[in-house]
């Protein structure tokens, strides 16, 4: 029978002051124990062997978290058993990934299957890593709702010969580019614990942000805004960022393979976007630009639009 985990081990400070606030912490502990489990359920196991792509969250030594794309024939993620998820594919050189994924090292790992709609989330910590890929030891899985998910399908084209990547402290004319137009993306987080290997809530986190085309907008030339839109009430990503502020960002161009990585440092304040919507929450996140690293026409993946039902 399925066990689901137990509070302590969902929620921390961070995230219930959140959940608090938005009036929802009596509801979350009562569903929270029940919507996310130290094992991945069948049905899940089944999603990610479908995908030919996974996000991948993790940390440096000092903390800082990074959002990766790992991309592949489905079926290189495969869950050998319920505790455990198999991923049979390699970080770019020079992608942080390529030296945070340690054995022991947390993670955070996000299947979306945009055409659908469907993602689920694992979050965990390195069991091993070989010449292929790798393990994760599987300490929360759990659904997400569709919500700001635009249907396109990804298809794996093939691994393109990836340069180095360009790494800079100021976004480029071409990157802000990506970003303005962009209807989704990426983010990485951590609790301030993660650092030190704790487990189960105290780890990384990978989560999808999407919107209409200008959900993200720049305030100065190395500084943007999204809004605070109401999801489901987890508040897993904002919780982390409230205890420790810093995150990574990953955009991607799904015409041109072009990927860009982002270190920034957040705040979430008072404040309407110009493309405020019903799920506003009245809040923004804010981003500042500390590090950009861009990859030209390096990913696998080319997408098909599909129309919104």
């Amino acid at each position: 029978m399925a066990v689901p985990v137990s509070r302590e081990r969902i929620f921390h400070p961070g995230e219930v002051a959140l959940q608090t606030e938005a009036g929802v912490a009596e509801r979350m502990a009562r569903v929270g124990p029940q919507a996310i489990r130290d094992h991945m359920p069948e049905q899940h196991r089944q999603f990610f062997a479908l995908l030919p792509f996974v996000v991948v969250g993790s940390i440096d030594a000092q903390g800082q978290p990074a959002a990766s794309l790992l991309a592949a024939p489905p079926g290189f993620a495969a869950s050998p058993q319920p505790e455990l998820l198999r991923v049979d594919a390699l970080p770019l050189a020079g992608d942080p990934l390529e030296s945070n994924l340690l054995p022991g090292a947390p993670l955070g790992l996000l299947g979306i299957e945009a055409q659908t709609r469907r993602r689920n989330r694992v979050n965990g910590d390195v069991v091993e890593r070989d010449s292929r890929g790798f393990t994760v030891r599987v300490g929360q899985s759990f659904g997400n709702c569709p919500k700001y998910i635009h249907p396109r399908e990804a298809l794996f084209v093939g691994a393109p010969a990836a340069g180095a990547a360009r790494v800079a402290e100021r976004l480029e004319q071409r990157q802000r580019a990506l970003i303005e137009r962009a209807d989704t993306f990426y983010i990485a987080s951590a609790h301030p614990g993660a650092a030190r290997h704790e487990q189960g809530a105290h780890g990384v986190d990978v989560s999808h942000r999407g919107g209409p085309p200008g959900f993200v907008a720049f305030t100065d030339d190395d500084t943007f805004v999204i809004s605070d839109y109401r999801g489901n009430n987890l508040y897993m990503t904002l919780g982390n960022l409230r205890l420790e502020p810093r995150a990574g960002l990953l955009f991607q161009d799904f015409e041109r393979g072009d990927l860009l990585q982002i270190e920034a440092r957040t705040e979430l304040v008072v404040g309407r976007h110009p493309l405020a919507g019903p799920d506003d929450s009245g809040r923004l996140l804010r981003f500042h630009v500390e590090r950009a690293r861009w990859f030209a026409r390096a990913s696998a993946l080319r997408f098909s639009a599909e129309e919104a039902e």
